[in-house]
């Protein structure tokens, strides 16, 4: 099966569509009909959560519109679930840095769990970067959008953040070690991070929450949040028209905040 890549995709996201397809083609025996497809929305949506069901279907939608089907209209989209935030405080941090204390990979683990605590980063931007991408001695990360290199951001847009002091010792005392022992291909695997943290406290897409909590509840300026955390700023007319901070004015309000 083959599909075109479209500008910024990244590969993981490519192969989780190309998953979705071909799932939907097996059940139909690779002939699309009407009746075969509502079959196999109707058995996914039991299945799976809204949210998974979502974006099965909006693959689905879209495969079938590039086919030209003229019956789309009958796959109706399902609103978007409720979502509660989950809080994420300094105990689930403490408690999952104690669960690994005693781990193989301990420093690694401890730098991702620091770093993405204080940073704000997805969990994706983590498991992407480089040591080039990390400038310790400023404690300052690079968040950068390069499909070539296998990096990619949400909104398509390079961006720089920040860290704590912890962070960066952690980060001194892992990617010294990383550089030494050779044993790891990357800082970050996704596959081997994700396995390390199967059944821990928080996974680490919960520690872009704590970086949010922990900026709001600290009384942080919410536009410098939305800058460092790489939200979209369509829509916002300050942020995407008016507001420009750079690099060293961004840091300034950082360490004002966090340290």
């Amino acid at each position: 099966m083959c599909f075109r890549k479209a500008g910024g995709t990244s590969k993981k996201w490519l192969y989780q569509i190309e998953i979705f397809i071909k799932d939907y083609l097996e059940s139909c025996k690779w002939k699309v009909s009407k009746e075969k497809t509502l079959l196999y929305c109707n058995r996914i949506q039991k299945k799976y959560c809204v949210a998974s069901y979502r974006k099965r279907l909006l693959q689905i939608r879209l495969f079938l519109r590039h086919l030209n089907i003229d019956w789309l209209d009958k796959l109706k989209i399902v609103g978007e679930p409720e979502y509660i935030p989950m809080r994420v405080t300094i105990s689930d941090i403490e408690k999952t840095l104690e669960y690994f204390k005693n781990n193989t990979y301990n420093k690694q683990i401890w730098a991702i769990v620091l770093l993405g605590a204080s940073s704000g980063l997805r969990a994706e931007e983590l498991y992407q970067l480089t040591p080039k991408d990390i400038d310790i001695n400023s404690r300052t990360v690079y968040v950068r959008h390069n499909p070539s290199n296998n990096q990619t951001t949400k909104t398509k847009r390079s961006r720089v953040s920040f860290f704590d002091v912890e962070a960066q010792r952690a980060l001194e005392s892992f990617i010294g070690q990383f550089n030494k022992e050779r044993r790891l291909k990357s800082l970050f695997s996704a596959s081997h991070i994700s396995r390390l943290f199967r059944k821990a406290p928080i996974k680490v897409k919960d520690l872009r929450k704590y970086f949010s909590q922990t900026w709001t509840k600290r009384g942080g300026d919410f536009a410098v949040k939305e800058i460092l955390m790489g939200h979209s700023i369509k829509g916002n007319i300050d942020l995407s028209h008016y507001l420009y901070l750079d690099e060293e004015e961004l840091k300034k309000i950082y360490d004002k905040t966090i340290l």
